[in-house]
């Protein structure tokens, strides 16, 4: 029996159609072509239409204008020495360098990847207070650990540095973006375009400049960028279903990549051409739409192809996107585990059931980060796979790599070693197998494999820590109790489905309106459309605030500003449930 023998005829059908043919020559194709400039990027999308065209599969191609910075060339200057380095993408071009004194901060050495805005995570115990931590870095240049990142230089800007240095963890320097914009920017946060310089090194070129911090020595950051609005294809491919046509997932990945970026997005972009291929095909046997679509300005536009859509196609994707599936990364060498899987709570089952059934394995997940092109969540889509498979820790230890975003785990992520030796054809196919089986699943069942009392077991998980942290000094029990009220709600809607009680076409239309309720409250703090800063969301934000109370206990203006903040927090959370509550009696009436 092979793993795809337990499906059903249907699936098993349509997933055993897909193979690595056309998907590989793509990644060949693409492994000797740059897809940084914005003309390589439209050359690049051109090469994918006229083969998707030659499938018989029609594409619209829409050509936005696009944000974009592109990092050209970059070093620093110390001690009269010259350091290779990296700008990421937004950093304020110095081209004829941007001098201060260099100050190492090494508190924030253990999670190199935390987009989380806060203070401790730069400073740690090194500093006693914020007005301590601004005198150490204003007109400084600052060195920290891991990449520089939106949540550490849009700190260091407010707080007076004149530049920041990351000292990436090895011997390669990893491309980045570090403006906490998300896509083009508008009226409301164009003011938070980065307004300080930035670049990254390596571990010994970091090393170095460590002991030249401690000498009291200056640097010097050079960087040039090429920044303006540049018109960017985005390749959209519409399958239609044949039973709610109007109804679709929405699956994707970006186009861009630094230079040629195989593992990073590569074989994602011939996994999404894989799929177009298969569902086209099959398009008849579709129940709703699956709509496919390529994203610029991913990496030098903080996500600004995938964020031009989501304005530009708002009010069709509120009415009708389902879910929306994103791929980066599949198909990468060594990468053949999923313990760390990226879902939303309502969407595990799906998101894992297509994995278990392709692989045998039992996949674990975690939340989406504030990452990775998730531009949908201020409209209230709920989504799995932001990325892919990746290696084992097993695996990583013993090729003695560190923690990267991408490429399957491999560190050639974000470098000009992402090339062809990354990419792994048999793994591709596992990974192609399954996205296709979790699109499929979206788009046929007849309830929508959304499971919205997972979400409600999480949010009570979050609401009894957040108590648990604010004690006596505020009360989160009448969030805990709408919480409980919504779950019991959902139980009878469930039973009803179960016993036929509920019409499809009510039940989906409640789950997918749950949808536009609860992504949002669990994942933004802006209103609906708009697209929350580049750096971590915490879980139901409006009433994370409770986890500040221990510590600014002495302080009792800043106890009653937080007070106010959960008082209001707490208000749109309960209003939230009390929709949801009566979004599922409508659909039982």
């Amino acid at each position: 029996m092979t793993a795809l023998d337990k499906l059903n005829p249907i699936e098993r059908d349509i997933v055993s159609q897909a193979s690595t043919d056309e998907p590989w020559q793509l990644v060949l194709d693409f492994s000797t072509m740059h897809r940084w400039m914005p003309e390589d990027v439209n050359k690049g999308v051109d090469h994918l239409v006229g083969k998707l065209k030659a499938l018989g599969i029609p594409v619209e191609v829409h050509e936005p204008e696009l944000n974009l910075s592109i990092p050209i060339k970059a070093e620093v200057r110390c001690g009269g020495k010259t350091f290779r380095a990296k700008s990421p993408s937004s950093s304020v071009p110095t081209p004829q360098g941007l001098t201060g004194r260099l100050v190492y901060l090494p508190s924030n050495a253990k999670n190199i990847r935390s987009f989380s805005r806060d203070f401790r995570s730069l400073f740690g115990d090194a500093v006693k207070s914020i007005e301590e931590a601004k005198a150490m870095v204003k007109d400084a240049i600052v060195m920290v650990n891991g990449y520089a990142n939106p949540a550490n230089t849009s700190f260091l800007e407010a707080w007076g540095a004149r530049g920041v240095i990351g000292i990436n963890p090895g011997v390669d320097i990893h491309w980045g973006s570090g403006t906490t914009v998300w896509g083009n920017p508008d009226l409301e946060d164009v003011e938070r375009r980065p307004k300080i310089a930035f670049v990254n090194v390596n571990k010994p070129s970091g090393e170095a400049l460590i002991e030249l911090a401690k000498k009291g020595e200056n640097a010097t950051i050079v960087g040039d960028l090429l920044i303006g609005w540049y018109p960017q294809k985005i390749p959209v491919v519409h399958i239609p279903g044949a039973v709610e046509p109007e109804k679709f997932v929405l699956v994707h990945g970006h186009i861009d990549s630094w230079e040629v970026g195989v593992g990073d997005n590569a074989t994602g972009d011939a996994t999404l051409m894989e799929l177009a291929r298969v569902l086209w095909n099959n398009r008849q046997k579709l129940r709703r739409s699956v709509r496919i679509a390529w994203w610029p300005g991913h990496s030098t536009g903080r996500y600004a192809g995938s964020t031009w859509y989501s304005d530009h196609a708002a009010l069709d994707l509120d009415a009708n996107c389902v879910a929306h599936v994103n791929c980066d990364s599949p198909g990468c060498r060594w990468a053949t585990s999923y313990h760390e899987t990226t879902v939303m709570s309502e969407t595990r089952n799906v998101a894992f059931g297509a994995i278990r059934d392709v692989t045998g394995q039992e996949p674990k997940g975690k939340r989406p980060n504030q990452a990775g092109d998730c531009s949908f969540n201020n409209i209230g889509i709920s989504t799995w796979f932001m990325l892919s498979s990746t290696m084992t820790d097993e695996k990583k230890k013993e090729v003695g790599y560190y923690a990267v975003s991408g490429c399957g785990g491999n560190i050639a992520w974000h470098t000009e070693n992402d090339t062809l030796e990354i990419a792994d054809r048999d793994i591709l196919l596992t990974d192609i197998r399954i996205y296709l089986l979790s699109v499929l699943r979206a788009a046929n069942t007849e309830f929508l494999p959304l499971d919205w009392s997972e979400t409600v077991k999480e949010f009570q998980g979050h609401i009894d820590r957040y108590q648990q942290a604010a004690g006596n000094r505020y009360d989160l029990s009448p969030a805990r109790k709408a919480c409980e009220s919504l779950g019991a709600a959902l139980g009878k809607l469930q039973a009803g489905i179960v016993a036929r009680k509920v019409p499809a076409d009510k039940a989906n239309e409640a789950i997918l309106r749950l949808s536009r309720i609860l992504v949002p409250i669990n994942f933004t703090r802006q209103p609906r459309f708009r697209h929350d800063p580049a750096f971590s969301v915490p879980a139901l934000p409006t009433l994370q605030p409770a986890v500040l109370l221990a510590e600014h206990e002495a302080d009792q203006d800043m106890t009653n500003i937080i007070k106010t903040s959960l008082l209001r927090g707490q208000n749109r959370f309960i209003a939230a449930m009390r929709e949801a509550e009566a979004t599922v009696a409508r659909a039982m009436a």
